[in-house]
C-alpha cells in the first residue's frame, strides 16, 4: 500500500479527465482520497485548477477534471499540473471517444471497446493549401512520447496472452465499479445491450426522413439543427441501412476489447461518417478525440479512451458513462502494471560511491572534524532528515573536511550508505546521481528520458535503510535553489528519518537557505596545522621550520594555496625561503606561482587545483584589491569575447600595472590568454556600465587608425571589438571621438568591400557631424563625401551624385575653390558623373579640378630643396652643416606635403650624419631629432614619436637649459604625443610644466604660451574634465584674438576647441555659437586665399 507522500514534488503519475461523466468514474476506482479532511498539498502560485490526490491500488496519484474542451483547454491544463506537481513522469487521459468502425487490422470495433493510444495525429493542424488540406507529420514524430519504461508495457500488452490477461483484469475491474457508489447511479454505468450498438453506413445521415417534418432536412446536403438532438428511433432512422458485424457482444458477460493505435485529436467533434473514413484512411487512425494532442506536448502520456459512439451523426448518449466506466477499468488494470523500482530492496545492504581517494596527508582539524562527527550519522536524530553545512572561503579545505568525514562515518557505520554528489553544475550533479541509480540498480534510470533526479530522490527518502548524502561545492544559488523561471536541485535531495545530508559551499546565503541552525564554518588552518601540511606535502626534503612558518603565514593558512605550493617546491627541489622570496618579489610572480596547476588525487580530475582559480569572487571585490583590474573589467565588458588585444586596454601608469591588472585577471580566471598579445573572456558576468561607455569610446577612437593597408593587421584586428558604437551610443558624451571612431569603422568596411556595412556607419557619422559640429564643419564634410563614394562602389549612382555635389558645394563655400579636398570632391563627383553615362560633365570636373591642383606650391619647394641638396652634396660634400641643413629642409617640405615615410627618411639621414659630424648634444641634431619626432606622429608611429621626444629633452635640458625656448618646445611635443596615445594623465602634468616655464620665459601673451594653453586645454577634454578644459580655452581664445587678431588661424582652432568643449558638457547652444563663428572666419579665410 501506497503510504502518503510528503510533497506535490513526490507524485509520479496523474490522471486527467475532460467531462465530468469520465472524472466521476475514474473516482469510483480511486482506493483512497487523501484530500476528505482538506487538500494536504496546496497548489502553485498562479495554478487555477483543483486538485484531488489518494492512491489507487499502490500508486500514488493526482487526479484533474479539465474546465474546457478541446486542445487549448488541455494543454492549459497540462502546463499547470506540471508547475503544481513538477516531478510527473506520465499522465494518463482518461475518458470518451469516437472510434472506427473497424481497426487498419480490419479488426471490428464495438461500442464500450477501449482504445489504448501510443501516438496522436492532430488532424486538423497543418497547412490549407489550392490542393487541399495537409497536415503536420504525427505528434509521435515530432513531440515527446511516452518513456521507454512505458512504451515497453505497451508493446507487451499488444502480445496476444498478454491482452487477452488484461482484458480479463479490466472486465473483474469493470463490474467492481458497477457495483460501487450511490445505488441511485450504478444504473449508468451499466451495459446498454447489444440491441442499441448500431453501426449505418457511411454516406447515410441522421435526419428528418418525412417532408412533412422537415423541409430542410429533404436536401440531401443539409440536415436541421432540431434532428441532431433527436434518436434515431425518433427519427426514424431505417435499419436496413445498418452495416453488418461479425463480431457480436456477449449479452451475460459483455467485457470490452482492448485496441492499441493511432488516435486523431480535434478541435471539433467528429460527427460525419464519411469525413470519419476519410481522415483515418489518411493518418491509420482508430479513434477520434479532443485533448489528447494539447497533453501530449507538455508531459508523457498514454490516452485511454472507452468508444462511446462510431463519430458518425448516428450518436446514442445511452453508451457514454459505460465507456467512461470501461476506460477508468483499463486505467485501474494498467496502473496495477506500470513498473516500479524496487527501492527499499537497492539499499538492503550499504553502499560506498565516493569518487576522491581518502587524503592520506590530512593533518589537523580535529575540533571540526568532532563537530561533525556528532552531527551526521543517520542516527543522530530519529525524529528528522538530518542536515549539515560547511561553510568557508574558496581553497579552505570544505571538500578535503568532508571527505575525511565521509571515510570515518564508513569505518564507525558500518551498515551506513555513503553517496557524494558533485555540485560544481548541474552536469555534474545529474551525473553523480545517475551513477548513484546505476549503483543502486534503480528500475529505468538509464532510459534515455529518465527523470533522473526525482528517481533517485525516491528511492533514497522510501529507504528503510541508514545513508548520508554529500553534496560537495554548491556554490551557485541559482543551481541550488532555483531561479529565473528554473528550479534548482534542492527539490531533488531526498527525506527520510534513516538520512544525512552534508553540504559544502563557500555561498553563505545557500548556508543559510539549507539549513541554518547547523552551519560549521571553516577558517583557514593554525599555522602548527598549516606547517605540518606544507611538510607532509614535501615529504623528505630538508625542513626550514622558521621560512615555512613565514611561507604559510604568507598564504594566510589556506590548506589549498599551501598544498599547491608544496607540489610546485617538491617539482622544483625549492626551498621555502626561496619561493617565499619569489611571492614577495612582484605581484606578477605571485600570480603566476598562485596560477600553477598541481595534481591531487583528493580532488576532482576535471577541475583546475590553482588558488586563483578557486578564488572566483565577485566584482567588488577585484575593485578592491586591483582599481586598473576592475577598469579593464569594465573595459572589456563592451568588446567581442574573442581575441581582445592587450593594445586596446586604456594605459596605465607603467608596464607593471598593466602586467598585474592582467595577471589579476587571469588568477580569477574572467580571461583567458590566447598566445601573442590578445585573450578571451571567461565566463564574465558583462555588466552593461553606462558611465564607462564615453572611456571605451574614447579609447577605441585613439586606438583605431585610419585603415590603410600598412595597417592592415592591427584595424582588422581591433574591429571585432567596435560593436560597442551601436550598443547605447546615447550614453557616450564624447560625440567628437564617437563621430571619429564612426568614421575609421567606415572606412575598414569600405576597404573591405562591405559596403553595406560602410554605408551605415557613414550616415551615423555624417548624422552625428551634422548635430554636434555642424553642417559645415571639414569633418561633415567628409563624412559626406565618403558616404557618396561608398554608394557609388553600390551602383546607387543617382544617390551619390546628389551627396557629392552636396559636398562639393559646401567643401568650396568652407575651404575655398582651391583647397586639396575641394579638389578631390571635384575629382568624385566626376568619376560618379562618368559611371552613369554623363561625360560631358565629368570631363569638365575633371579638367576643373587638375587645373587647380596644377597651382600648389609643395611641389615647386620640394623640387628646389632637391635641388639645393644636390648642390650641397656636389660642392660642400654630404657632411657638411649646410648640408645636412639641406637635408632637414627638404625633410621638413616633404612632411608638408603628407610625404612622411620619405620625410622620415631625410630626417633619419640628417640626424645620423649630425651625430657624426656635430657630436650627440648639438642643438641642431636635437632640432633634427626633434622634426623626426614630430614626422613619426604624424604617421601614428606614437611609441616611437615618443621615445625620440624623450631622449631630445633630457640633453636639451642639459645643454640649453631647462627654460630654454627650444627646451620649452621639446616638453610641449613630448606632452602632445603622450596625449595621441591616450596618457593623457601624464600629458596633463608635462603641459602644465610646459605652461608654467612659458609665461615665466616668454610671458603670458607669446604664441607659443598661447598654444601650450591650448594643448593643456584639448589633454583636460580627453580625460573629461570639462569645466577646467573650457576654462583654459576661454583663456587661449582671449589672448589669441588680442594677439594674433580674430581671423588667424590659430584664433579660428582655438574658436572650434571652445565649441567642442562646450558640447561634451551638453552646452549645445554655445557650442553652436561658436563653431558657426570658426566658419564664418574660415569661409572669409578660404575666400580671401582664392581671390
Amino acid at each position: 500500500m501506497a503510504t502518503r507522500l510528503a510533497s506535490r514534488a513526490e507524485f509520479r503519475i496523474a490522471i486527467v479527465c475532460a467531462l465530468q461523466r469520465e472524472y466521476n468514474a475514474v473516482s469510483l476506482l480511486v482506493d483512497e482520497f487523501w484530500d476528505k479532511k482538506g487538500d494536504p498539498y496546496g497548489r502553485a502560485s498562479g495554478d487555477p485548477y483543483t486538485y484531488r490526490t489518494g492512491r489507487i491500488g499502490d500508486i500514488s496519484i493526482v487526479l484533474v477534471l479539465l474546465s474546457d474542451m478541446g486542445k487549448a483547454g488541455a494543454a492549459s491544463a497540462a502546463a499547470s499540473v506540471r508547475s503544481s506537481y513538477p516531478n510527473l513522469e506520465l499522465v494518463l487521459l482518461t475518458g470518451i471517444c469516437g472510434g472506427m468502425p473497424r481497426t487498419n487490422a480490419n479488426e471490428e470495433i464495438l461500442l464500450g471497446d477501449v482504445v489504448l493510444a501510443g501516438s496522436v495525429v492532430q488532424y486538423d493542424f497543418g497547412k490549407q493549401y489550392p490542393d487541399g488540406f495537409q497536415t503536420n507529420d504525427t505528434v509521435k514524430g515530432n513531440l515527446s512520447k511516452p518513456s521507454k519504461k512505458v512504451r515497453n508495457l505497451l508493446s507487451v500488452l499488444e502480445t496476444d496472452p498478454r491482452r487477452e490477461d488484461f482484458q480479463r483484469r479490466i472486465a473483474a475491474i469493470l463490474q467492481g465499479l458497477q457495483h460501487a457508489g450511490h445505488p441511485s447511479q450504478l444504473a449508468k454505468y451499466q451495459f446498454p445491450g447489444a440491441a442499441l450498438d448500431k453501426l449505418y453506413q457511411s454516406s447515410y445521415r441522421h435526419r428528418h426522413r418525412v417532408p412533412a417534418d422537415c423541409s430542410k432536412c429533404m436536401d440531401l446536403h443539409n440536415t436541421c439543427e432540431p434532428s441532431r438532438t433527436q434518436t434515431c428511433d425518433e427519427l426514424g432512422c431505417d435499419d436496413a441501412f445498418l452495416m453488418p458485424r461479425n463480431r457480436k457482444h456477449n449479452p451475460e458477460s459483455p467485457a470490452p476489447y482492448i485496441f492499441f493505435g493511432c488516435i486523431g485529436s480535434g478541435d471539433t467533434v467528429v460527427k460525419s461518417g464519411e469525413d470519419r473514413d476519410r481522415i483515418a484512411k489518411e493518418h491509420r487512425l482508430i479513434a477520434f478525440e479532443m485533448e489528447g494532442a494539447g497533453v501530449w506536448d507538455e508531459i508523457s502520456c498514454i490516452i485511454i479512451k472507452g468508444v462511446c459512439d462510431y463519430a458518425d451523426s448516428h450518436k446514442n448518449k445511452r453508451w457514454q458513462d459505460y465507456a467512461a466506466a470501461t476506460a477508468a477499468s483499463t486505467m485501474k488494470a494498467l496502473l496495477a502494471l506500470y513498473p516500479k523500482a524496487d527501492e527499499n530492496r537497492a539499499l538492503a545492504s550499504p553502499h560506498f560511491l565516493v569518487p576522491l581517494g581518502r587524503n592520506e596527508g590530512f593533518v589537523g582539524r580535529h575540533s571540526i572534524l568532532d563537530q561533525l562527527l556528532q552531527r551526521i550519522p543517520p542516527n543522530t536524530n530519529k525524529d528528522d532528515c538530518q542536515r549539515t553545512v560547511i561553510e568557508g572561503l574558496g581553497g579552505v579545505g570544505k571538500t578535503q573536511v568532508a571527505l575525511e568525514a565521509a571515510y570515518r562515518v564508513h569505518h564507525d557505520h558500518v551498515d551506513c550508505s555513503i553517496f557524494w554528489a558533485s555540485a560544481v553544475d548541474i552536469m555534474s550533479f545529474e551525473n553523480a546521481y545517475r551513477n548513484i541509480g546505476q549503483k543502486l540498480g534503480i528500475s529505468g534510470i538509464d532510459d534515455d528520458d529518465a527523470d533522473v533526479k526525482s528517481l533517485i530522490k525516491t528511492a533514497l527518502g522510501n529507504s528503510s535503510n541508514s545513508w548520508l548524502l554529500v553534496i560537495d561545492n554548491a556554490d551557485d544559488i541559482e543551481l541550488v535553489f532555483g531561479g529565473r523561471g528554473s528550479p534548482g536541485f534542492a527539490i531533488y535531495l531526498p527525506f527520510s528519518r534513516n538520512g544525512s545530508i552534508l553540504l559544502t559551499t563557500r555561498n553563505h546565503k545557500v548556508a543559510v537557505r539549507f539549513d541554518q541552525r547547523n552551519i560549521i564554518a571553516l577558517a583557514q588552518m593554525n599555522q602548527t596545522e598549516a606547517v605540518n601540511l606544507l611538510q607532509c606535502g614535501l615529504g623528505n626534503q630538508r625542513h626550514d621550520t622558521e621560512s615555512e612558518g613565514r611561507l604559510v603565514d604568507f598564504l594566510d593558512n589556506l590548506p589549498l594555496a599551501i598544498r599547491q605550493a608544496s607540489a610546485y617546491m617538491a617539482e622544483m627541489g625549492m626551498s621555502a625561503a626561496k619561493y617565499l622570496h619569489h611571492c614577495h618579489s612582484s605581484n606578477k610572480t605571485l600570480i603566476q606561482l598562485l596560477s600553477k596547476d598541481f595534481d591531487d588525487q583528493g580532488r576532482y580530475e576535471n577541475i583546475k587545483n590553482p588558488i586563483a582559480t578557486t578564488w572566483l569572487i565577485s566584482f567588488e571585490h577585484i575593485a578592491r584589491d586591483s582599481p586598473t583590474a576592475a577598469r579593464y573589467l569594465r573595459f572589456i565588458c563592451f568588446l567581442a569575447e574573442k581575441d581582445i588585444p592587450l593594445s586596446l586596454l586604456p594605459p596605465a601608469e607603467d608596464e607593471l600595472e598593466v602586467d598585474e591588472a592582467i595577471g589579476t585577471l587571469k588568477a580569477y580566471a574572467f580571461i583567458i590568454p590566447r598566445g601573442g598579445e590578445s585573450f578571451d573572456i571567461h565566463r564574465l558576468e558583462k555588466r552593461k556600465l553606462t558611465e564607462s561607455i564615453t572611456d571605451v569610446i574614447q579609447r577605441l577612437a585613439i586606438t583605431f587608425p585610419f585603415p590603410e593597408h600598412e595597417n592592415r593587421e592591427v584595424w582588422m584586428k581591433y574591429l571585432p571589438h567596435t560593436h560597442v558604437i551601436s550598443e547605447s551610443p546615447e550614453y557616450c558624451t564624447d560625440k567628437v571621438a564617437e563621430s571619429k571612431l564612426l568614421f575609421n569603422i567606415a572606412e575598414s568596411y569600405s576597404q573591405m568591400a562591405k559596403y553595406e556595412e560602410a554605408e551605415q556607419m557613414y550616415r551615423q557619422a555624417l548624422e552625428l557631424n551634422e548635430k554636434v559640429l555642424g553642417r559645415e564643419h571639414p569633418s561633415t564634410l567628409d563624412s559626406m563625401n565618403n558616404l557618396g563614394l561608398v554608394l557609388g562602389s553600390q551602383g546607387k549612382y543617382e544617390e551619390a551624385e546628389q551627396i557629392h555635389r552636396q559636398a562639393l558645394e559646401l567643401y568650396e563655400k568652407v575651404l575655398g575653390r582651391e583647397h586639396p579636398s575641394t579638389l578631390d570632391s571635384m575629382n568624385n563627383l566626376g568619376l560618379v558623373l562618368g559611371s552613369q553615362g554623363k561625360y560631358e560633365e565629368a570631363e569638365k570636373m575633371h579638367r576643373q579640378a587638375l587645373e587647380l591642383k596644377e597651382k600648389g606650391k609643395y611641389e615647386e619647394a620640394e623640387q628646389m630643396h632637391r635641388q639645393a641638396l644636390e648642390l650641397y652634396e656636389k660642392v660642400l660634400g654630404r657632411e657638411h652643416p649646410s648640408t645636412l641643413n639641406s637635408i632637414n629642409n627638404l625633410g621638413v617640405v616633404l612632411g608638408s606635403q603628407g610625404k612622411y615615410e620619405e620625410a622620415e627618411q631625410m630626417h633619419r639621414q640628417a640626424l645620423e650624419l649630425k651625430e657624426k659630424v656635430l657630436g650627440h648634444e648639438h642643438p641642431s641634431r636635437l632640432a633634427s631629432m626633434n622634426n623626426l619626432g614630430l614626422v613619426l606622429e604624424s604617421q601614428g608611429k606614437y611609441e616611437e614619436a615618443e621615445q625620440i621626444h624623450r631622449q631630445a629633452l633630457e640633453p636639451y635640458e642639459e645643454v640649453l637649459g631647462r627654460e630654454h625656448p627650444d627646451t620649452l618646445n621639446s616638453i610641449n611635443n613630448l606632452g602632445l604625443v603622450l596625449g595621441s596615445q591616450g596618457k593623457y594623465e601624464e600629458a596633463e602634468q608635462i603641459h602644465r610644466q610646459a605652461l608654467e616655464l612659458y609665461e615665466k620665459v616668454l610671458g603670458r601673451e607669446h604664441p607659443s604660451t598661447l598654444n601650450s594653453i591650448n594643448n593643456l586645454g584639448v589633454v583636460l577634454g580627453s580625460q573629461g574634465k570639462y569645466e577646467e578644459a573650457e576654462q583654459m580655452h576661454r583663456q587661449a581664445l582671449e589672448l589669441y584674438e588680442k594677439v594674433l587678431g580674430r581671423e588667424h588661424p590659430s584664433t579660428l582652432n582655438s574658436i572650434n576647441n571652445l565649441g567642442l568643449v562646450l558640447g561634451s558638457q551638453g552646452k549645445y547652444e554655445e557650442a553652436e555659437q561658436m563653431h558657426r563663428q570658426a566658419l564664418e572666419l574660415y569661409e572669409k579665410e578660404g575666400s580671401g586665399s582664392s581671390s
